[in-house]
């Protein structure tokens, strides 16, 4: 009896955290992966997620697209335009929302992004003064279920995935990641790349030990706060 009731509980349990479900291009919405059964036939720009479950270090496999591999379309956006991110559902409220970027020169379909070549276009972590609080990005989602980014102007042209980024701190030193990615088309005249500086590998964009990772929001006697990894390109 107990072992049938934990699997009725466990999709509900594992369902309260939350991921992308789709995007919002120019007024058009862009399906996303919504179950717990990816379907290789799916018609979407999403690369679809195994499951749920947070991730919990830096360095896991996972964290480059959360598990997965790629998606069967893709999504022009011109740059200077806007990129929502919507989630169905999320649960916490203390932690950074970060965006990323990384270029897929020669098409999505061997675009495992695995070189160091990711760079973050947005991200907030707390805007108050208190780590205990709500002020975070990730609360930001908790209310809206929308994050919304600018491209960069003056990105060059090409293919890109996007990866959408929640990490969640309600946990004192038990970081959880979240991230998710997409397929999409960058057009316009821009000639600007991301400058060496600001380029990340992604698994291990920051060490656990960073202190944008690791760290007690209750308890550690912070007053504020720096989003792990390199800072924000604007192009």
């Amino acid at each position: 009896m107990l072992f049938s009731l934990s699997l009725i509980l466990a999709p509900a349990l594992v369902a309260a955290h939350g991921a992308v479900t789709s995007y919002i291009i120019e007024g058009t919405t862009y399906p996303g992966y919504q179950g717990f059964s990816p379907q290789p036939s799916a018609q979407i720009i999403q690369r679809q997620w195994p499951d749920y479950n947070p991730i919990m270090t830096s360095t896991d496999a996972k964290m480059t697209c959360n598990g997965g591999t790629s998606a069967p379309l893709s999504a022009k956006i011109a740059a200077g335009k806007n990129i929502t991110a919507v989630w169905q559902q999320w649960t916490h409220q203390q932690g950074p929302v970060m965006v990323w970027m990384y270029p897929c020169e020669s098409g999505f379909a061997s675009c495992d992004g695995k070189q160091k070549k990711w760079f973050k276009i947005d991200q907030m972590g707390l805007y108050g003064t208190a780590l205990n609080s709500n002020d975070w990005g990730t609360g930001i989602v908790y209310k809206t279920l929308k994050w919304s980014s600018k491209i960069p102007a003056s990105l060059k042209p090409g293919m890109y995935l996007i990866r959408h980024e929640l990490l969640a701190l309600h946990q004192a030193n038990t970081p959880q990641f979240y991230p998710e990615c997409a397929q999409i088309e960058v057009t316009g005249s821009g000639t600007a790349t991301a400058p060496a500086n600001l380029l990340a590998s992604i698994p291990a964009y920051a060490p656990q030990s960073d202190p944008g990772i690791m760290v007690d929001i209750y308890n550690g006697g912070l007053t504020s706060y720096k989003c792990p990894g390199p800072d924000v390109w604007t192009g």
